[in-house]
């Protein structure tokens, strides 16, 4: 571990013209990850899904972050992250998502509001029992561009990166509808799919016949990064737009696809039209359940094309997924070294990710 703490600290300290990658270690160590899991990681602002998700009061989901299963839940007052665990014997109350007034624990049949207090205990006859201290635990929620971030730890700072604000106010981000939510499993570490959706090196060799004549690796740019976000451009070829989106888009912005990470695990790519988001959740070094959403801009796509780029996506996550799941396999071998990173516009926001990494770490016990 002191190895690979050290090593994270000399890539990050390399000249500007000479970046690195992280050894196949930091990756797939069982211990690597058990160290994230309780610094970068439950420290960190996750993204667990899209505000209309879950639009009116008594909607929920369930998802499991870290070792804490959560219920996200709209209440009488907002949206609410609370602790997925009956405070009798721990069993969880809810599974996948719906509508409900009140959850019912199935065991004991322990019952709790919208808001996480304790409605009801059957035959509860111990003189101990103190129903107001038996609500489910909360945890943090911040609502940034439409999206529902939680933290862990309690005491975190709301994130604020006003740079990337100003990048997708254009967009009208927040204003986006949901049209598509898919769960999956992937056996890669959390780390490599954000470097590999935050880099366009890749997207005409791994997606030749879905993304090279939509966003080619040539025409990629960097764009804003640093303080816990990094973006880049997918811009199109011949100056074509796909939609009209928001009436203060630029050209330049409908032409592109703005691509950003908010560390440690969300990664989405904004168009004028059509919004991608994949909330990564680490399971194991070798494991994450991503979870992506395709929203859109108002009406300006018809239900076809909402179809098309729904499969688009399947078949662009699927090319990326292969590659990731067989890179995992190198990535454990004692051969799986640093190797010299492209050039800004091709994998300057891996490094943003890793200098990211080293400042995190530098601040863990």
């Amino acid at each position: 571990m002191t190895t690979l703490r050290d090593t994270l600290q000399s890539v990050a300290a390399l000249p500007e013209d000479r970046p690195m990658g992280l050894t196949g270690g930091f990756y797939t160590a069982a211990e690597q990850f058990a160290h994230e899991s309780a610094t970068v990681l439950r420290r960190g602002w996750h993204c667990v899904g899209r505000v209309d998700e879950i639009p009116d009061t008594g909607d929920y989901f369930t998802i499991q972050l870290l070792n804490e299963p959560l219920l996200v839940v709209r209440g009488q007052s907002g949206i609410h992250a609370l602790a997925n665990v009956c405070q009798h014997r721990g069993m969880p109350l809810a599974e996948g998502s719906g509508n409900a007034k009140r959850f019912v624990c199935s065991y004991h049949a322990w019952t709790y509001g919208l808001d996480g207090a304790l409605m009801r205990a059957p035959r509860m006859k111990n003189a101990g029992f103190d129903p107001k201290s038996c609500r489910l635990p909360e945890h943090l929620v911040q609502l940034w561009n439409g999206f529902i971030y939680v933290n862990l730890t309690g005491d975190a700072a709301p994130f604020h990166h006003p740079e990337l604000d100003a990048l997708l106010a254009p967009y009208e981000t927040e204003r986006f509808r949901l049209v598509h939510v898919a769960e999956e499993d992937w056996a890669c570490n959390w780390k490599s799919l954000v470097e590999n959706f935050m880099e366009g090196y890749h997207l005409s060799v791994v997606h030749p016949q879905t993304l090279h004549s939509y966003t080619p690796t040539g025409l990629s740019r960097k764009l804003g990064g640093g303080g816990g976000y990094t973006s880049y451009a997918a811009n199109y070829p011949n100056g074509t737009a796909r939609g009209q989106g928001a009436p203060g888009l630029s050209a330049a912005e409908r032409q592109r696809s703005t691509l950003f990470a908010n560390f440690p695990t969300h990664v989405a790519s904004q168009a004028a039209t059509l919004l991608a988001s994949l909330c990564i959740f680490p399971v194991d070094s070798g494991r994450i359940r991503v979870k992506w959403t395709l929203s859109t801009y108002g009406d300006d796509l018809d239900e076809h094309t909402i179809r098309q780029r729904i499969g688009l996506w399947e078949q662009v996550n699927a090319e990326d997924r292969e590659k990731l799941e067989r890179q995992h396999i190198g990535l454990g071998s004692v051969h799986a070294k640093p190797g010299p990173l492209a050039g800004p516009d091709m994998e300057g926001t891996i490094r943003d990710f890793h200098l990211w990494l080293a400042e995190q770490d530098r601040a863990a016990p």
